[in-house]
């Protein structure tokens, strides 16, 4: 893939939650005691599920979906609890938790990879007005220009009226850009509407996306660094040992 500019999601590419580790909190205060490996992986299953089987579902009010969400997952667990009520106590734990958004490992250097290469770097993401701030806390905004929010806009993914406003915003077309995000349905499907290659990443193998079978899936959102234009192909072989100077 030759490109000039690249296109970011925010949660789960860039950013995650510390949602396993608050959750297990919660649930052992219900007397439920499980490994983090299930619930992360259970999380991931419930993620892909919503986003291929319920569009849209996230973008409501997190009173709408957080109760149905759970209520999925922990059935799935074998988990039977008072779903309103575990919810709350989750809420509870998570407003102790500083930085409750956190960037994957090695997204920094990516970056840093990407401006040293002279590759435009920007957002487009479906969230709320807290984005930028998430995106500040965590050390990021800086690599960012231009940065389009759903919520700012009046567009949301998969939409085309949100890629088409970025690509004018930032003055470049879409044949000269990729775009990396984690959702399919969103991601892959909305940027190929203006003309974008695409990047989904899925750090469980194919895990939870065993449909998709006409997009480019990667392990993490280093590993973009792999299909970026030719010097992206030599830096690969160096790392393999491929090329010797």
């Amino acid at each position: 893939m030759k490109a000039s500019f690249v296109w970011f999601d925010i949660g789960y590419t860039l950013l995650h939650m510390q949602r396993e580790t608050t959750y297990l909190k919660a649930l052992k205060k219900f007397g439920i005691d499980i490994s983090h490996g299930a619930i992360e992986k259970e999380f991931h299953l419930t993620d892909k599920l919503f986003m291929r089987e319920y569009p849209g579902a996230f973008l409501g009010g997190r009173e709408v979906f957080m109760p149905w969400y759970l209520g999925i997952m922990n059935y799935r667990l074998g988990i039977s609890l008072p779903v309103c009520e575990l919810d709350a106590c989750w809420e509870e734990i998570k407003r102790d938790v500083k930085n409750y958004w956190l960037p994957y490992d090695g997204v920094q250097q990516m970056l840093e990879a990407l401006r040293n290469r002279s590759i435009g770097r920007g957002i487009i993401s479906n969230w709320d007005h807290t984005a930028r701030d998430i995106l500040k806390s965590a050390g990021l905004v800086e690599y960012f220009e231009p940065i389009v929010i759903s919520a700012e806009v009046g567009h949301n993914k998969p939409d085309a009226a949100i890629f088409n406003l970025a690509l004018e915003t930032a003055g470049i077309e879409a044949k000269d850009c990729i775009y990396v995000g984690d959702n399919y349905y969103d991601d892959a499907l909305g940027s190929r509407k203006v003309g974008m290659e695409t990047l989904i990443i899925n750090r469980f193998g194919t895990l939870g996306v065993e449909e998709i079978n006409d997009c480019q899936l990667i392990n993490d959102v280093a590993d973009i660094l792999n299909y970026i234009g030719p010097q992206a192909s030599n830096e690969s072989q160096i790392q393999a040992g491929e090329i010797h100077e």
